[in-house]
């Protein structure tokens, strides 16, 4: 009776032995929606595979192509942790958080390394303590640029607009395209071909990628792509669930800060290659390829201050102050 206690004892220890050696490691869960080949879940795909590639227990299961969530249905899920991490335009959420307009605001960005360091500052921190209360923190930024493409026209300049019947990408450049004469049609980017076929568009603002993976290149006659200074910046980073990141071991939570680091330095650099091989398309379809001056980009601003700008201070509380900290970083 005492041996087979005994061996039962032993069993029992090694199984426990056994369970702990091949336990399973931790999986978060990352939502998208974009397709395998977009430079977002690429930067997901790297963060993943640093983490992999550090051995720590974790791992990253990604979930493209709007395959787990509605694109603007992750924010969320994110805050109330029935979601782990998702890729998403900052400003889907400003339905929840108003001041998140801001990050798709025209004129407040001029270049990627002015979005560089934006996303470096006090103005950015601000912004970090509005997600921290919703339960969400940042992994990885990073800002993609978008441009102008005419149908019969180029378009730099707001004057260049008047009279037009534009598709703006976001409310606030909506506003500002109104504020300069334009007739605004609200539609998604993947529907600008057909309206600028059939001729219910005559021009279109929307970001490198889609410019390219739409084929607007031919539907248009000239192409304004995002250069030295651009109207159009979108802030689209990786975000993670604060306690989820909070719950995690040290060496987990190292390995996900080390493989986004990493992951920023690319989303950059590969921002700027979306607006470089944009223009090499277009000018290899034969479309005129025109930049916009700085002296364009400041007339935008003139009025984007008097309509986008004033819209947001009015209707956002501490948007004043948020604005002014955006507007202050050169």
């Amino acid at each position: 009776m005492g041996k087979s206690v005994f061996n039962a004892g032993l069993l029992c220890c090694a199984s426990f032995l056994w369970a702990g050696s091949v336990a399973a490691d931790t999986e978060l869960k990352v939502s998208h929606q974009w397709s395998t080949s977009d430079v977002r879940h690429k930067v997901a795909q790297m963060v993943a595979d640093e983490v992999a590639a550090a051995n720590v227990g974790l791992q990253l299961k990604i979930y493209p192509s709007k395959s787990l969530f509605k694109p603007k249905e992750q924010y969320r899920p994110l805050t109330r942790g029935r979601l782990d991490m998702t890729v998403v335009p900052l400003a889907y959420a400003a339905g929840q958080q108003p001041a998140y307009n801001l990050t798709l605001m025209p004129g407040l960005v001029k270049n990627h390394d002015h979005a560089a360091r934006l996303v470096k500052s006090p103005f950015m921190q601000e912004l970090e303590k509005i997600m921290a209360k919703d339960d969400v923190m940042v992994l990885v930024h990073g800002y993609l640029a978008g441009g102008f493409g005419g149908k019969e026209k180029c378009i730099t300049k707001p004057s260049d607009v008047e009279g037009l019947s534009i598709r703006a990408a976001g409310k606030s450049f909506e506003q500002m395209m109104a504020a300069a004469g334009a007739s605004i049609t609200s539609m998604p980017s993947s529907e600008i071909y057909s309206a600028m076929q059939t001729g219910v568009l005559d021009a279109a603002n929307t970001s490198s990628s889609s410019f390219v993976s739409y084929r607007l290149y031919e539907q248009i006659k000239c192409y304004t792509p995002a250069g030295d200074v651009a109207l159009w910046f979108m802030y689209q980073p990786m975000l993670i669930n604060k306690t989820t990141f909070e719950n995690l071991t040290k060496e987990q939570q190292s390995a996900l800060l080390a493989g986004a680091e990493k992951a920023q330095a690319f989303y950059l650099a590969e921002a700027k290659k979306a607006d470089e091989a944009s223009a090499a398309k277009f000018k290899e379809a034969g479309v005129e390829v025109v930049q916009m001056t700085e002296d364009d980009f400041n007339a935008w601003r003139e009025i984007a201050k008097a309509s986008s700008y004033k819209k947001f201070v009015d209707e956002t509380e501490g948007g004043q102050a948020l604005l002014d900290m955006a507007l202050s970083v050169e």
